[in-house]
């Protein structure tokens, strides 16, 4: 079937005119139809829009000049709904936004278009990205492809459980403290977050703007390589996009890694770590040693402190980007008899419970008294953490952990326990404060029930191009990732 396919895949099938882009559309169109009922990823979808672009790219591909440019041309790549594309909802998985749609398109997604990609439907997430299940949606849980009665992960779950289930050839995420690689892991597909400034945030609905990063999730390795080089870049319109080179991924993914350090922090062996998931990892890490690499322990010392800076900083961002959503402009208004009724009446209605909390939260780390006890000295922590990372990256090439410390809980386990929701993200969380890259891909799974397991990599800031190849040359020689999920 065309929709499980590699953009690798159908890239070399398009260009000998094997397939067309259309026929490509609707086999994704064909699925959703098949198993979205009872998976929940997708919020929206436009075929006649879809099939309109498939047309389009389908007459750039009879002109093979004109095609020749585009490297992901009729290639269909789903969004989460955090993204601007001109002319779709963009909600956010909230109601406080309404019948919002976005009159322009993020950045990320006017390079994915200028690539040749077609953009195909709105996926499903945690309220504002604030979450680690997307059991935070205002439309509903999406549900894991591999145990419709576990979770996802989140908060970028809708992106992960549309490609494992293969409904869309590659999606976009967006990772602000785990939320592309843990739902990677959980359902078993690659996903890369970028270092921070590698790919601009412009179009990006920001929840805690100095972590967030937009990031691929993809079937293999070779397609995160293809996605990543798309969007990749400098932008005028993001002062924090850096003025770095943008490697050619997908060509240095080859010549193995024989020779490479690989670090083990100790510091992430931790005693919540399921048995099955270290299992796992160790195992693959023995792999990687026969592969050539050499594996050294590293210590990253501030790792405790994770968690605790984590949740003071993205909550005090996140008070601070969401005041905008107050009714005056945009949003779903609730009228009071004057403004301030207003705000809160709009507020209290629009966000979810999650995201109140979260808001709550940063505007008291932020307040007069408060600010130098926790914002300062999380911001000093932060540099502390960052800096583990920069030593370490002194006698290693990248850094291997667990990505999650279970596989997928079962929807509605952490509920009603918020902090031990929070922990889902505890191996994920230092690679955004740090601003390095980080990837998640498959590498075993649990036996009963069969739950996918992710190995995650961590490399120096703007060290892409090494990590990829590392996750590589692991991928060529295993088939976790071509394990699939049985759906009715």
């Amino acid at each position: 079937m065309l929709n499980q396919l590699t953009i690798s895949e159908l890239t070399g099938k398009l260009a000998k005119r094997e397939v067309s882009s259309r026929e490509i559309v609707q086999a994704c169109l064909d699925q959703v139809g098949r198993v979205d009922k009872q998976i929940h990823a997708f919020l929206s979808h436009d075929a006649a829009d879809a099939l309109a672009q498939a047309d389009a790219a389908d007459e750039l591909l009879a002109n093979s000049s004109a095609a020749a440019d585009k490297p992901l041309l009729g290639v269909p790549i789903a969004v989460k709904d955090v993204l601007a594309v001109k002319g779709q909802p963009l909600n956010c998985g909230s109601k406080i936004l309404g019948n919002f749609i976005s009159p322009y398109d993020a950045t990320a997604i006017r390079k994915l278009k200028a690539a040749g990609a077609i953009i195909f439907g709105r996926l499903n997430m945690d309220e504002f990205a604030m979450g680690s299940s997307t059991e935070n949606s205002a439309f509903g849980v999406t549900r894991n492809p591999w145990d419709p009665a576990r979770i996802p992960g989140g908060s970028s779950g809708g992106s992960a459980a549309a490609v494992a289930a293969d409904e869309c050839i590659a999606s976009l995420g967006t990772d602000t403290g785990g939320s592309i690689r843990q739902p990677a892991a959980l359902c078993g597909v690659v996903g890369m977050k970028p270092s921070y400034g590698r790919i601009s945030r412009y179009g990006l609905v920001a929840f805690a703007s100095s972590l967030d990063q937009i990031g691929p999730f993809t079937k293999n390795v070779r397609d995160t390589a293809l996605l990543l080089e798309a969007m990749s870049g400098i932008d005028p319109l993001d002062s924090t996009s850096m003025p770095q080179p943008v490697p050619h991924y997908a060509s240095q993914l080859e010549g193995g890694i024989k020779g490479l350090k690989l670090g083990l922090p100790k510091e992430y062996m931790i005693g919540g770590l399921d048995a099955e998931v270290k299992q796992a990892v160790d195992t693959a890490v023995k792999h990687l040693e026969k592969l050539g690499a050499e594996i050294v322990e590293v210590s990253l010392p501030h790792t405790d402190y994770a968690v605790a800076t984590y949740y003071i900083i993205a909550t005090a961002e996140a008070s601070a980007n969401l005041a905008r959503f107050d009714g005056v402009r945009y949003c779903a208004r609730v009228d009071g008899k004057d403004p301030i009724e207003m705000y809160g009446k709009t507020r209290g209605a629009g966000f979810g419970a999650e995201v109140k909390r979260r808001v709550i939260l940063g505007t008291y780390v932020l307040s007069s008294g408060y600010y130098d006890a926790y914002y300062l000295r999380a911001q000093k922590v932060r540099t502390l953490i960052r800096n583990d990372f920069l030593k370490a990256f002194e006698k290693v090439d990248a850094i291997v952990t667990p990505t999650t410390p279970t596989a997928a809980f079962k929807i509605g386990e952490k509920s009603d326990d918020p902090l031990r929701m929070y922990l889902s993200d505890i191996f994920t969380i230092s690679c955004n404060l740090a601003g390095i890259c980080g990837l998640s891909l498959p590498c075993g799974f649990t036996k009963s029930p069969k739950l996918p397991i992710g190995l995650q990599l961590l490399g120096k800031p703007f060290g892409e191009e090494t990590i990829l190849k590392i996750a590589h040359t692991y991928e060529q020689t295993t088939n976790w990732h071509k394990e699939k999920p049985s759906l009715s």
